[in-house]
């Protein structure tokens, strides 16, 4: 909810207390008595119905933003049929007082959404200026800037200037041939004077080829003339020859922010006014009074002065001050200046008054205030990009051909970019997602293995069988006997699982004293090949142990495997996202920070302020804060949770009420370290 809302709808109640006490109470020595039938039938009348139903309609309750619009209120301004003419005395005289007072109250509701739709105006017309004003700092500051900014607008001095020319030139000429015509004239009334020959000779019409020397002539008085004003332009543009080009554009750039900075003044001083001094019940209350009904008159005068001298650039705040108050305590239409009125015709006065006031007078002030803003503020896009857009408009056509002749390789890139963002995809990230979710089912294609399963098994069983086939052949060597028995071939298989081959040992060290010997009966080649079968069978057992390893972190490699793809992904997706998508983050840090700037403004106009007597700031900065405020109102929105929002909002209502400096101030710190966690959050 924005303070508008929250305004509008403390005054409606404020209204409601002050208007129904007369309507509960119809004796006004404020004695509690029974409703008669006369006010009974009153209060029943078709017309205070219809006025019933359109004070409903005018109330905030029924109202689903700040205030109603415009059109609206205009619309149940003219359907209450007070805007029409005055009727008789008698008729004025016949009406009844619950009526009047039921007319009141539909006056009241509609001063309060009109209060409201000022409100709103002049707080959307002063936001908007700071980033103006902000934009011809930035042109002021940097030299850069003040150049791209003069030729931008190179091309409007230059129209302005041959479009003075010309129509000075064009005056001179017409006032030129105005005279030469006179002088033709007087001399042709000097000719038909004098006596005629009577050959019948006159004037005669003149010739089609006597208008072409007239022509010329003309022509070159027209472009002497044209000569002329160029050669005193140049001379008594002094700025010209003293000043540069950027300079030039530097001074005026310097005038637009002051025009900009003093509008922004005024709108705050008119705000601060309003909010101030307009429908300021004061001692109104609930107790039945007539007060309020001038406070009404009052507050409508205030909003037309607000509305027809907010824009007067040429005053000072001050004197603007000083001009709304005077015109509203000399208002003509105040039923205080006018002593033959009746009292029932008051309300109607007043709903006249704001009728005009929302057809004609803040209309006008929405377009006249635009326009002031329009021609002070930073340029338009066509100023701003004309350069661009011309250079890009010159080089379209190679462009374009550039773009026809190498068309085939641009499409190939596109084929390829494809082709290589589509493989990524699968290679990198889809077959990687594949593989780990085989690895948590415990899919057996999917282990991760460096030898074949049943390998170390096959190897392991050929060393057992080669090394008791050795043994059965050299029982001597292997156990030391010529026999060998079933329990020592048995006790030889678990040791060789054991990778024991000392049977193979023994008689490899037996043949290496005579390894010729050896050699030639083929033990000690038979005894070297086991061993290279044991080396390749311990070669598996280690391989074996890598592999177990392996499989007991396969998820962890799998992981490993697919961070790239994943990483690569959440970027080129942050950077789309960041670039087409809602941008929901950045716009939320964006409000942080936003929030904090605003505070920071806030502190500045504190410290800057002017205060009266009683410690409370001027209208001006009144105005100022309260714009500031409602900003921070709309950024604590997206930045606050609910819960914490609403305690936000109160604070605020207490920096933006008129409680003195010191409780500002003091709000003011209260904000800084009470949401401090939430405005320092993603800054």
């Amino acid at each position: 909810m924005s303070i508008v809302a929250d305004q509008v709808r403390r005054l409606d109640a404020r209204i409601d207390r002050v208007s129904l006490v007369p309507l509960t109470h119809p004796d006004h020595d404020a004695e509690l008595q029974a409703v008669d039938g006369a006010a009974a039938s009153a209060l029943a009348s078709p017309r205070v119905n219809e006025l019933l139903r359109i004070v409903k309609a005018l109330s905030s309750g029924s109202v689903s933003g700040a205030h109603l619009p415009a059109s609206r209120i205009q619309r149940l301004l003219r359907q209450s049929g007070l805007t029409g003419e005055l009727p008789p005395v008698e008729l004025l005289e016949a009406k009844s007082q619950y009526e009047t007072d039921v007319e009141w109250l539909l006056v009241g509701k509609a001063t309060v959404q009109t209060y409201g739709l000022l409100m709103s105006t002049l707080l959307d017309q002063i936001i908007p200026l700071s980033d103006d004003i902000w934009h011809w700092d930035e042109v002021l500051t940097s030299y850069p800037h003040s150049f791209i900014y003069t030729v931008q607008t190179s091309p409007l001095r230059l129209w302005r200037w041959t479009r003075d020319v010309y129509y000075e030139s064009l005056d001179r000429f017409q006032r030129l041939y105005r005279d030469e015509i006179a002088g033709q004239t007087s001399e042709a009334d000097d000719l038909a004077s004098e006596p005629q020959d009577g050959s019948g000779s006159g004037h005669r019409p003149r010739r089609l080829s006597s208008l072409y020397p007239e022509l010329s002539k003309y022509w070159r008085q027209f472009y002497g003339i044209v000569r002329q004003s160029i050669a005193e332009r140049s001379i008594g543009d002094i700025q010209r020859k003293i000043l540069s080009r950027v300079d030039i554009g530097r001074s005026e750039a310097r005038h637009k922010q002051a025009r900009l900075r003093k509008l922004r003044e005024m709108t705050a001083t008119g705000l601060g006014v309003l909010l101030d001094e307009g429908l300021n019940f004061g001692a109104a209350d609930e107790t039945y009074s007539d007060e309020w009904k001038g406070m009404l008159e009052r507050s409508v005068a205030l909003m037309d002065m607000i509305l027809h001298s907010v824009l007067s650039l040429d005053i000072s705040v001050s004197e603007f001050e000083d001009r709304v108050f005077t015109g509203v305590e000399e208002d003509p239409e105040l039923s205080i200046h006018i002593e033959d009125s009746h009292p029932a015709e008051r309300p109607a006065v007043l709903a006249r008054r704001l009728l005009g006031l929302l057809e004609a007078s803040l209309p006008y002030h929405r377009v006249a205030a635009s326009e002031v803003a329009r021609e002070n503020g930073r340029p338009s896009r066509l100023v701003r990009y004309w350069l661009p857009a011309a250079a890009l408009l010159v080089s379209s056509s190679t462009i374009l051909r550039i773009l026809i002749n190498r068309q085939d390789d641009i499409l190939n890139w596109i084929r390829d970019f494809g082709a290589t963002a589509r493989d990524f995809w699968f290679n990198w990230v889809i077959d990687p997602v594949r593989k780990i979710v085989g690895t948590i089912r415990h899919d057996a294609n999917s282990e991760i293995a460096i030898m074949s399963r049943d390998s170390l098994k096959a190897d392991r069983d050929s060393l057992e069988r080669m090394v008791v086939e050795f043994a059965i052949d050299n029982p001597d060597i292997a156990v030391g006997n010529s026999v060998i028995t079933e329990g020592q071939i048995v006790e030889i298989r678990s040791k060789v699982k054991e990778g024991d081959v000392t049977p193979v040992l023994k008689a490899y060290e037996k043949d290496l004293r005579r390894p010729i010997v050896g050699a030639i009966s083929g033990e000690l080649v038979r005894s070297l090949l086991i061993q290279v079968q044991k080396t390749k069978v311990d070669l598996e057992v280690a391989l074996s142990g890598i592999d177990a390893l392996l499989k007991s972190q396969e998820l962890v490699f799998g992981f490993v495997g697919l961070t790239p793809g994943v990483l690569v992904s959440i970027g080129v997706f942050q950077y789309l996202r960041t670039l087409f998508g809602s941008r929901k983050g950045m716009r939320h840090s964006q409000k942080v920070r936003r929030s904090v700037r605003v505070l920071r403004k806030i502190d500045r106009i504190l410290s800057e302020a002017t205060t009266s007597q009683n410690n409370i700031i001027s209208y001006r900065d009144h105005g100022l804060l309260v714009c500031e405020v409602h900003v921070l109102r709309g950024l604590a929105h997206g930045v606050l949770p609910g819960d914490i929002e609403k305690e936000f909002i109160e604070d605020l209502d207490e920096l933006a009420n008129l409680k003195g400096i010191g409780v500002q101030m003091k709000a003011l710190e209260r904000i800084r370290w009470a949401y401090a966690e939430w405005l320092s959050r993603m800054r």
